[in-house]
């Protein structure tokens, strides 16, 4: 029986969807597993935004170094942490179920929903796109950066005296602590971030293992992942960027895609979307991108390259 190695981050989250991969693995293909746990440099670091020191690719790319090594055989990941291209050699072999893609609130006591927060609230959040939404729909609010795993999150709503926090569904529900969302925020107002609520599998390219393990992926999650990731590869983004994708399949089968990118400060939102068929569905994110771009996207994204390179002259 071959032993397979699955490599996660080390924080509860992480090692409660290595733990479920790993049991699948057992179950399923009849191999054992083990996992391996890296620490990356996005844990590591946490008192500094990620848009600052290189993005949410920074949580995998030691990851893949183990992959890469012959260290393990398999990553997991939280497929909203992948940036638009992946390290040479690997290639993302499964996205097994998804959880709820939407963002939660987590207010205090009383706390019904962002439409009801008091006016000038301050809200924790770590990323741009929630940031920026919230601003569109609440200028009136006071974004507090956020980084942290889901539980030193929740704490800050104390110690820091907040009125809130925005994190996803999926990694409060996969912890229990579902009981602690106050509004699972609805796409219309809070469009989810590019496979937000998903898992990946990723291998090196040729080994076989990737075959096995394809077998764990839901087929509609794979069309929706192609057709979101679609349309941040043709943009370029990663957490620097606010934008969002989110893919419905449709009940006669097709698929709807809707997108945007955001200025930081949600004044300007570019909106898009569009319907086609499954087989299509990385081309419908491509198309879709393109769209966004053409329709004033691109020079949201300009402002936002040239407000970086301002933030990093010394």
């Amino acid at each position: 029986m071959k032993t397979v190695r699955v490599a996660t981050r080390g924080s509860d989250l992480a090692l409660a969807q290595a733990n479920y991969v790993a049991a699948r693995i057992r179950a399923e293909l009849g191999h054992d597993a083990e996992l391996v746990i890296v620490s990356t440099t996005g844990d590591r670091i946490q008192n500094v935004s990620l848009a600052k020191i290189g993005g949410k690719g920074l949580f995998i790319k030691e990851i893949e170094e183990a992959l890469l090594d012959d260290r393990a055989d398999v990553a997991i990941h939280s497929a909203k942490d992948l940036p638009s291209e992946i390290a040479p050699g690997l290639e993302l072999v499964a996205f097994p179920e998804r959880a709820d893609p939407r963002d939660a609130l987590v207010g205090k006591a009383g706390t019904a929903s962002v439409e009801t927060l008091p006016r000038g609230a301050r809200v924790g959040t770590g990323s741009t796109r929630r940031a920026a939404l919230l601003l569109a729909t609440r200028p009136d609010l006071e974004i507090v950066p956020l980084r942290g795993n889901v539980p030193t999150r929740l704490a800050r709503l104390e110690s820091d005296q907040l009125e809130a926090v925005v994190l996803a569904c999926a990694g409060l529900d996969r912890l229990g602590l579902d009981s602690a969302i106050s509004e699972r925020i609805s796409p219309d107002l809070l469009l989810p971030a590019v496979c937000q609520g998903m898992l990946a599998l990723e291998s090196r390219q040729g080994d076989p293992l990737g075959q096995d393990l394809a077998r764990l992926s839901v087929p509609e999650n794979l069309v929706a992942a192609r057709a979101e990731r679609g349309f941040l590869t043709r943009l370029g983004g990663d957490c620097t960027v606010p934008l969002a994708a989110h893919c419905e399949i449709q009940p006669q089968g097709g698929v709807r895609l809707r997108g945007l990118v955001s200025s930081l400060s949600g004044k300007a939102i570019v909106r898009a979307e569009i319907e086609g068929a499954a087989e299509e569905a990385a081309s419908l994110g491509r198309i879709l991108a393109e769209r966004v771009l053409g329709d004033g996207g691109d020079a949201i994204l300009e402002e936002l390259r040239r407000h970086a390179a301002a933030e990093d002259r010394p």
